[in-house]
């Protein structure tokens, strides 16, 4: 484990009232992408109500499994296997959240997997709002090629060293999130802040130990989401959309804010998280599909499901996981703000 403090620099003159009275920006490096992974590692940097850096924190985790892509995290069985659990870190980890913002990029991702980890130590974690870098870069319309984190970093100047570790990230994207705070601040944009909803999980099947390889039919490679996976029950209830439907998404478009948006079939991302995306994104989630929805989200157009069916005799347009992904990152704003 890791710390240490930073001195705070000049502050600007005025700051919005409503905005938080702190933040943790957080990385997490894991085994894989599925709702059944596990951190590896976890980084996170306390930050005041301006964007100063405070402290900052860095471990490894065991995750009780194999350590899935290290070609990517470069995190091997040997270095995780005398790491603390995470039941081990918890008590930290938790203090560095207490009372603060999430901040993270794409941070769906980083707080279901925190949110999971949780629920595995059966805690729940002290964190009630998170805030992701990528809708805050879209608030304030900031002109990059993308939304990833080398293209943010770029933008302010902010040198990477270490790509997928988990310290340097959160490091990035503090040095990132300060200049973007205080943008918002200054231009008294409204914080894109969301809720953070814990989850509870049963599982009655044993979670393999790290250094083990799992049975099941896993589809990846061996050691890499090829394990049995348990089940999760999300604790969550949709807010409903603010925005009114602007009606269907037209081919080679932009997705609007108020379209009504339906999944169906399986998706290689949790389908909890895209929902939450969409949702982040201004969109509406629907559960069905009728002669009101914008798109029909699929990676299987000729399953034969009742969406898709319906889909065919509405005329609604559909698009696969993948374009979904792109259209998501350029959201046109609803004309009824």
């Amino acid at each position: 484990m890791l710390e240490d403090r930073t001195t705070a620099g000049p502050l600007p003159v005025s700051w919005p009232a409503a905005y938080p009275t702190g933040y943790a920006v957080v990385d997490v490096e894991t085994t894989g992408l599925a709702r059944d992974d596990r951190i590896i590692s976890a980084a996170v940097y306390r930050l005041d109500a301006r964007g100063e850096v405070e402290d900052h924190w860095y471990t490894l985790v065991n995750p009780e499994r194999d350590p899935g892509p290290v070609w990517l995290h470069g995190l091997t069985t040997d270095q995780l296997d005398s790491a603390p659990l995470f039941q081990e870190v918890v008590e930290e980890f938790g203090r560095r959240l207490e009372d603060r913002v999430l901040v993270a990029h794409n941070a769906v991702f980083d707080w279901q997997m925190i949110a999971r980890e949780y629920a595995r130590a059966e805690r729940t974690p002290p964190v009630r709002q998170r805030l992701c870098t990528i809708a805050l870069s879209k608030a304030l319309a900031l002109p990059l090629p993308n939304h990833k984190l080398e293209s943010l970093a770029a933008h302010f100047g902010v040198v990477q060293q270490r790509a997928h570790h988990a310290l340097d990230d959160a490091r990035v994207l503090a040095e990132t999130f300060r200049p973007s705070l205080r943008s918002a601040a200054e231009g008294g944009v409204r914080l894109p802040l969301q809720e953070c909803r814990p989850l509870t999980e049963w599982s009655d099947r044993p979670t393999p130990r790290i250094g083990q390889q799992a049975g099941g039919s896993g589809g990846g490679p061996a050691g890499y989401g090829s394990y049995r996976p348990g089940t999760w029950r999300p604790s969550r209830k949709r807010p409903a959309c603010p925005y009114p439907n602007p009606g269907r998404y037209e081919d080679g478009g932009r997705l609007k804010q108020g379209m009504r948006v339906a999944f169906s079939g399986d998706t290689s991302v949790e389908r909890e998280m895209l929902e939450d995306r969409a949702i982040e994104a201004g969109l509406h989630v629907a559960t069905s599909l009728s002669r009101l929805t914008s798109l029909l989200v699929t990676n299987d157009p000729d399953s034969g499901t009742s969406k898709v069916i319906k889909a065919r005799q509405y005329g609604t347009p559909v698009v696969d996981e993948a374009a979904f992904g792109q259209l998501l990152l350029d959201v046109e704003p609803s004309s009824e703000q």
